[in-house]
């Protein structure tokens, strides 16, 4: 309502005839709206990028790019803030951005599972109470002082509830992403952070619709479903609304009842995330930042407030949780962080405080230090956590003795880190694992299969956090109910048929730092050999068509970096789109063996595979004929032919009496009568080929490399005339691989034909 004394600004019309008519676009509310939602993307995703080097949230930026359009920056100017921000143009703005809050709450209510807080333990239970006790009373105490001072005459009770809730907020989507970019997300001080985080959202939610009150005068899904209850969002809003509550809190409590079994919850939040997160939120932003006066903090005394309540919310958190952590026995280090990272803030504090101002609780300066606070110690908390608890500075897992296929205690378990990317590797996976079983193994077979899930900017990144949270547990473990991701079913169901087992992981990370995940969790569990999915798939005439390029970098750094063999599998349909059972496998797998170390640890994994009553198995040894040895290059193959030589007669005496194994020796003189052999040979199930083999004959193959990371019979075998069998490329674990593997994937030179752009 307008004072006495000044006129309404006249309504907005809502378009225009255009420029040739004469009209000017900003004139008019829908092209002036969309003018300053490019302008609000474009500026907040460009500080996003600034911000990036120093792993800063983009909440950061957003609030940031909010303030700079406001008064504080960029609304100095009278004549930007009259053109691109005027005074009638403000119902509109306030309305688009009030209605991405009630869909974004909605989402929030949607990402909070009741069923995992009725798990929290203890110890995160005592560290939540005492992240928004002590923080909670330190802004009470801090109230007192501003009303004295800055805030005179607002009313009491709500001013303390307010200052309150402002100070004891955790951010938990903040938390989530800051601890994925720290690689915390599954270590105990990002378990606990996480679990005292979702409690602590739960009671500031609760305080805030005290407060608000307070201040008050007053599988496929179907589509009629998600319309259905994208309207009852709508409906719960209007009721609150009309109770004298934010309309958010309606939306929130329709998210926190439907239902989080099943397909229905995530494809909700697939179709209405991006819009709300993308168009809507940075309105509410810019919203905030045009109430946002900084100019208001004018003197020793207001800095001096700003300061102390930073401190003041520094304290509370920081203090109150490193305490209680102490007295659970918490290390000192994983104490102090876990206070940083409660001292999180984001959005929700941006709510709270706007809906203050909202409710004339809290004036222009008062607003101003409470927004300027939840930036610095939100800013903060990266840097602190990283000085206080840097991932390198973990305890390393001990030195651990089964880091290949190939050993001498054959009976010893054999550990498997499966890593997959979709739906689409699990069945080849699966069938893969199933031959690598072992049958005559005392202590069998254990898979860790590792979804590999990208860290995106999208707030359901919080739904791959509570995939984390229970990494590595066995699927017996995990509750009666079964779980409906199909993929986990996938795993449950070969676990129960093969009798081996399994366990679900999940990694979150960027795709430049997927392969730290990968080898991090390989050197955790003790495993001998990581598989991963070639960075292409088979299309229906055959050939490879590239997935996603940066997998090949994943897999080319996990080379680099592996603490154990590594194996990359290209995939045409291994045991065709289903799951085969052990009874009914009938596979004939193939070893090109050239000689050396990762040759001779795809021999091992055959050998193992030969142990299966449904595979023939066939190794393939390829010699240089007698009359052609001295006209080829010598190649100094630093004893491993010796060793080649003791590897194969103690697999031949072994398989001597097994009537699925055979054993051959192919005689050649050249490239073009190898590449005869092999395409002669490649009518089978399955290829296992060394990364690097030596030799004379692999020297000469390796100008036809075009994939590095598979090596020269590898690179050869993905062109379309070896278009039926899958391949298993290998590279065995070695101290000594890592200098020459480092100089080969990081070199470009053109006499190798490498172009590692493709």
């Amino acid at each position: 309502m307008a004072s006495v004394g000044h006129a309404c600004p006249a309504p907005m019309k809502p378009t225009s005839n255009g420029v040739f008519q004469g009209d000017s676009p900003l004139d008019f509310a829908l092209p002036l709206a969309i003018l300053q939602i490019c302008l609000v993307i474009l500026l907040t995703r460009g500080l996003a990028f600034i911000l990036r080097p120093l792993r800063q949230p983009r909440v950061i930026a957003e609030i940031t790019g909010g303030i700079l359009l406001g008064p504080s920056a960029l609304g100095r100017s009278e004549r930007f803030l009259q053109a691109v921000f005027p005074p009638k143009s403000q119902t509109v703005l306030d309305t688009l951005a009030n209605l991405g809050l009630i869909f974004f709450m909605f989402l929030v209510g949607l990402e909070l599972d009741p069923k995992s807080l009725r798990q929290t333990g203890k110890k995160a239970l005592g560290i939540a109470i005492a992240g928004i006790s002590l923080p909670f009373a330190l802004g009470i105490g801090s109230s007192f002082l501003l009303r004295e001072t800055i805030s005179k005459g607002v009313d009491s009770s709500s001013f303390l509830v307010f200052m309150g809730v402002a100070l004891s907020i955790t951010a938990f989507p903040v938390l989530a992403r800051i601890l994925a970019e720290l690689k915390l997300l599954t270590a105990d001080v990002g378990r606990m952070a996480m679990s005292a985080a979702a409690v602590n959202d739960v009671a500031a939610w609760i305080l805030l619709a005290l407060a608000v009150a307070l201040s008050g005068s007053g599988e496929p899904v179907e589509e009629t479903y998600v319309c259905a209850t994208l309207a009852a969002v709508l409906a719960a809003g209007f009721i609150t609304d009309a109770i004298g509550i934010h309309a958010m809190f309606g939306a929130f409590v329709v998210g926190v009842l439907v239902p989080k079994e099943g397909p229905f919850a995530s494809a909700l939040v697939e179709k209405v995330e991006d819009l709300v997160s993308g168009i809507f939120l940075p309105l509410y932003f810019v919203s905030s930042g045009l109430k946002t006066n900084i100019a208001t903090i004018q003197g020793l005394q207001s800095w001096g407030l700003l300061a102390l309540v930073i401190l003041t919310a520094c304290l509370g958190k920081i203090v109150g949780t490193f305490v209680v952590s102490l007295s659970f026995k918490v290390p000192l280090r994983e104490a102090l962080a876990l206070g940083i990272l409660m001292n999180t803030k984001g959005l929700v504090e941006l709510i709270v405080l706007n809906i203050g101002k909202d409710r004339k609780v809290l004036n222009d300066q008062v607003f101003a230090i409470m927004i300027l606070m939840a930036v610095v110690t939100t800013f903060m908390t990266t840097p602190l956590v990283m000085a206080v608890y840097k991932p390198a500075r973990r305890a390393r897992v001990a030195d651990y003795k089964h880091r290949t296929v190939e050993r001498k205690n054959s009976k010893a378990q054999f550990r498997i880190l499966a890593c997959f990317h979709s739906a689409r590797n699990i069945p080849s996976t699966i069938n893969l694992l199933e031959a690598l079983r072992g049958i005559q193994k005392s202590e069998g077979l254990c898979v860790y299969a590792l979804h590999l899930m990208e860290l995106s900017e999208r707030s359901s990144a919080i739904l791959m956090v509570h995939k984390a949270r229970r990494n590595g547990l066995p699927f017996w473990n995990r509750g009666r109910q079964s779980n409906p991701n199909h993929i986990v079913v996938a795993f449950e169901a070969f676990q129960q048929l093969s009798r081996v087992s399994v366990r679900p992981m999940t990694a979150i990370s960027s795709m430049s730092d997927m392969h730290e995940d990968i080898c991090t969790t390989a050197e955790s569990k003790r495993a001998a050999i990581i598989i991963l999915p070639f960075h292409k798939h088979q299309r229906l005439d055959g050939s490879l068509e590239t997935t996603r390029s940066d997998f090949r970098w994943v897999n080319q750094r996990v080379l680099k970096h592996a603490p154990c063999s590594v194996g990359i599998l290209i995939d045409r349909g291994l045991g065709g789109t289903t799951q085969v059972s052990a009874s009914n496998v009938s596979y004939t797998i193939t070893v090109l063996f050239f000689g050396g170390r990762d040759d001779r640890e795809a021999l091992a994994c055959g050998a193992r595979m030969a142990e299966h009553p449904g595979i023939s198995f066939i190794v393939i040894r390829f010699l240089l004929a007698a009359d052609t040895i001295g006209n080829t290059v010598s190649v100094d193959m630093a004893g491993n032919a010796s060793m080649d030589e003791e590897v194969l007669s103690e697999f031949k005496l072994k398989t001597s009496r097994d009537g699925s194994v055979r054993y051959e020796e192919r005689l050649v003189r050249n490239t073009a009568e190898t590449i005869a052999v092999i395409r002669e040979v490649s009518r089978c199930n399955l290829l296992l080929v060394g990364r690097m083999p030596d030799g004379e004959l692999a020297l000469a193959l390796s100008t036809r490399s075009d994939c590095l990371e598979l090596g020269p019979v590898g690179s050869l075998l993905t062109s379309l005339e070896f278009s039926t069998a899958s391949v298993l490329v290998i590279q065995q674990y070695s101290d000594r691989v890592f200098m020459n593997l480092v100089s080969e994937l990081e070199e470009d030179s053109p006499d190798k034909g490498s172009d590692l752009s493709n």
